[in-house]
């Protein structure tokens, strides 16, 4: 199982050798000088400049975050606290269509999609067409003069075109 007992053994043999004679004068003598500020930091070393956390700022963060929320609390709104559905407390506001004398004020198409389905050849007819689809959504928008009440209705729409190809 061991594949090196060889290395091993010598391995285990070795021991440290013992500092010479001069080795330890040298540290003594180093062990009683005084040491000075030139010698216990070189020139060329830089140090980075450390992190200083700063606690001040976490406080101010927080009682600024307090602070806003008691005033966002004082100016909530206070929801009644009857069980009262919503319809039956606020008034109908809705226009009512058939008094009303609604003439059209505006329409929109908004094309938000368009893709080439490629070509095809339809039923009954040996000329090629390219597909197109295009998807959108249209709004209306009508108003009654007499009373400025405003009716407007989007609904999506989708358009298939086929285009002949040439160019034989």
């Amino acid at each position: 199982m061991n594949e090196f007992p060889e290395i091993e053994n010598e391995l285990r043999a070795l021991r440290p050798v013992r500092p010479s004679a001069e080795l330890m004068k040298r540290v003594a003598v180093a062990l009683e000088q005084p040491v000075s500020e030139a010698q216990r930091e070189p020139d060329n070393i830089v140090r980075p400049v450390r992190y200083a956390f700063a606690w001040s700022a976490i406080g101010l963060g927080l009682a600024a975050a307090a602070s806003l929320m008691i005033l966002l609390r004082v100016h909530s709104p206070v929801v009644p606290a009857n069980n009262q559905n919503l319809a039956d407390r606020t008034p109908s506001t809705a226009p009512v269509l058939n008094s009303a004398q609604y003439i059209p004020e505006g329409a929109t198409h908004v094309v938000y999609r368009t893709e080439d389905e490629g070509i095809q050849f339809p039923r009954g007819s040996t000329d090629p067409v390219r597909r197109f689809r295009s998807q959108g959504r249209e709004t209306l928008q009508w108003v009654d003069p007499k009373t400025g009440a405003s009716l407007r209705v989007t609904y999506p729409s989708e358009e298939v075109r086929l285009v002949p190809v040439g160019g034989q």
